[in-house]
């Protein structure tokens, strides 16, 4: 076990790819770990990615971090799978603790993971993309521009998520998207050119906002890429009537309730799949109250983060019991914004009704009675 603690730490610096803890030896919530290097603000951390059924979570962690986990990983998993640039490293472990380690050098000459992360990328840096310089994410050479570095990760991201869920989407026919409360519309910018330009995709996105000259600005950008199937409108997300059918509705940072209807709107369309990071839920806040939660709400900071929690977790729900297979994954490092949670949900059978109890019981608990429930079930009763 030493040795391989030792390999594992020695394995702990810009040039590890990835290390996968998997098969745990008891069956449980986390199903898989991976840990992979980030730098943050110049400092190398270390993200381990856990895995379940239905979520993942992300940690940054420095590398004394990680070691202290590991004795716990050998204990409760059998496999462990570590790549460098240089070679693969599998460990088996028994139940004794006793570890078999085979190892296999990745042939030819490789790049840093510096340059390797890069690679990584969807949009690479050094690779003009009109947009991105134009809204000053990048500079005309293809370079980002040092403040704009964690927007152009965050667009990256975005596109991870959206890459994640393409053999979701119906093939063979023009696909419809929407995006509600799109904003300066970076992100949307990005998905058409990924999906369009990229990944050759026959699409069309049609963009949403409250702010007339924002959307004006918007129309005049698309014209200049000769995006033709992407459209921008002034309009409001809960009367929106413009389609009969979508494949993908995206909302991004659409404030409190707004959110809420753009998800019905998704369901009653029968999206393929959603995608949806909230903003500023109010909602809940106010209706909130529970005395033996008084610890918590009589301090409106946690009571405010219980809220936005608690209603994001009933939006995941209430998706679910709709048929969807719904995650809500870490968007962005919460060190850049709190606003960090998408729901990621994908249309995937028969609705859920089993959730139904536990979800009316966690909604009598907290005393709540979310838009999103009263939108979808509107005239049924499903609180018993």
């Amino acid at each position: 076990m030493e040795k391989f603690l030792a390999l594992v730490e020695e394995s702990l610096n810009i040039d590890l790819v990835s290390i996968i803890i998997s098969n745990p030896r008891q069956a449980g919530e986390i199903t898989k770990i991976k840990i992979r290097p980030v730098l943050i603000k110049d400092c190398l951390y270390f993200q381990a990615e856990s895995f379940t059924k239905r979520q993942a979570f992300h940690k940054n962690l420095t590398k004394e971090g990680i070691m202290e986990l590991f004795e716990g990983y050998i204990r409760d998993y059998k496999q462990m799978e570590i790549v460098t640039k240089t070679q693969t490293i599998h460990g088996l472990i028994s139940k004794k603790g006793k570890i078999t380690v085979k190892r296999k050098k990745i042939g030819g000459c490789q790049k840093s993971l510096s340059h390797n992360r890069k690679k990584r990328y969807i949009i690479d840096e050094g690779t003009k993309v009109q947009f991105l310089i134009d809204l000053g994410v990048m500079t005309k050479e293809g370079k980002i521009v040092r403040t704009k570095y964690d927007k152009f990760r965050q667009i990256n991201r975005f596109l991870e998520f959206i890459e994640d869920i393409l053999p979701d989407l119906p093939k063979g026919r023009e696909l419809t998207i929407i995006d509600f409360g799109c904003g300066k519309s970076y992100l949307t910018f990005a998905m058409y050119y990924y999906l369009k330009e990229m990944k050759g995709y026959d699409i069309r996105i049609i963009d949403l906002d409250l702010k007339a000259d924002v959307i004006a600005h918007c129309n005049q950008l698309r014209i200049r890429y000769g995006f033709n199937k992407l459209d921008f409108y002034v309009g409001n997300i809960e009367n929106f009537d413009g389609v009969d059918a979508v494949d993908m509705v995206v909302t991004l940072h659409a404030c409190d309730t707004a959110t809420d209807f753009a998800l019905h709107k998704a369901v009653k369309w029968n999206a393929s799949v959603i995608l949806s990071v909230p903003c500023c839920q109010h909602e809940l806040n106010q209706q909130i109250g529970n005395e033996s939660l008084a610890p918590i709400m009589d301090y409106g900071l946690l009571k405010e983060r219980m809220a936005a929690l608690a209603t994001d977790g009933l939006r995941g729900k209430l998706l679910e019991m709709e048929g969807y297979r719904t995650q809500l994954l870490e968007f962005i490092d919460m060190e850049h914004t709190p606003k960090n949670i998408l729901i990621r949900a994908v249309k995937g059978g028969e609705r859920a009704k089993k959730q139904t109890e536990e979800y009316r019981n966690c909604c009598q608990l907290l005393g709540v009675k979310p838009t999103l429930e009263k939108l979808l079930w509107e005239g049924e009763d499903i609180r018993g």
